[in-house]
């Protein structure tokens, strides 16, 4: 048998929470001298003390713990708890970073001017796009990323089977609905020489005209294009202009290294 202390250092728990599992009826001692009340553990309940401490890591309170500990869940349907909380984790991993990545776009907005002087007026041909076409909840990067990402995605796997050969790059739109005051019309679209009108195999054919855009190259992440569009937005205040829709991100060139994207936003200009 362990001393409570050295059953603590093995189990790399405290002693005050196996004093308090004690209390509760979750962990009981082997053996408790009537004398001193010193408690006594077995090394055999270190099991009982790891399935303890992993279900509370897995977020079930001591109360549910102990209901799962009575029916004796077995390693198996703990191995299984234990892989949906690591996803579960690794989802939550991964929005702080997403969120990380929109604060710092939101500092360097504040803190770098980014210059205007590499803003470009471009005629744009009249063109015709083979897409998909979702709604977004609103502009935040919280509403769009999660759409346009798994969008551009679906449309990668179907363009092949839908017999369309892209002729130009990657092209999102995005323009203001109709619907609500913040909802947002997401494409993600190729630029395609085809003659049907309409739907195509489950595609959208969007006609879009000619316009004169003002535009402006971002390099690095997408996650990071803010302080360039934000900077777009004051070049076309400064001159005079008024901006129309749709705006659009065209991804001239997508690495592996998302530091090495070159995206050039197009805002259309009345």
């Amino acid at each position: 048998m362990f001393a409570i202390g050295e059953f603590a250092r093995h189990g790399r728990v405290s002693i005050r929470m196996l004093r308090h599992y004690d209390a509760i009826g979750l962990l009981r001692p082997a053996y408790v001298d009537p004398a001193t009340g010193y408690r006594s553990y077995t090394a055999g309940q270190l099991a009982d003390l790891n399935r303890i401490v992993a279900l509370k890591d897995l977020g079930f309170s001591l109360e549910q713990v102990r209901t799962m500990v009575a029916d004796e869940i077995s390693p198996t349907e703990l191995q299984a708890l234990l892989t949906i909380r690591r996803a579960e984790l690794e989802s939550t991993v991964a929005e702080s970073y997403a969120r990380l990545a929109q604060v710092e776009s939101r500092l360097r907005g504040i803190e770098a001017d980014l210059p205007t002087a590499d803003v470009v007026i471009k005629e744009l041909a009249a063109v015709r796009l083979v897409g998909l076409t979702t709604t977004a909840a609103s502009f935040t990067p919280a509403d769009i990323s999660p759409v346009v990402h798994p969008l551009c995605a679906e449309l990668g796997r179907r363009l092949p089977h839908a017999a369309v050969r892209p002729s130009g790059h990657l092209t999102c739109l995005y323009e203001r609905s109709h619907q609500t005051e913040d909802e947002v019309v997401v494409r993600a679209t190729v630029p395609a020489a085809i003659d049907a009108e309409g739907n195509l195999i489950g595609l959208d054919v969007i006609d879009l005209p000619a316009v004169h855009a003002a535009t402006l190259v971002h390099r690095g992440p997408i996650d990071h294009v803010l302080p360039a569009w934000q900077a777009l937005a004051r070049w076309i205040d400064d001159n005079g202009h008024r901006s129309s829709e749709p705006a659009r991100e065209l991804y001239l060139d997508c690495p592996d290294d998302p530091d090495g994207w070159v995206t050039e936003l197009q805002e259309p200009i009345e």
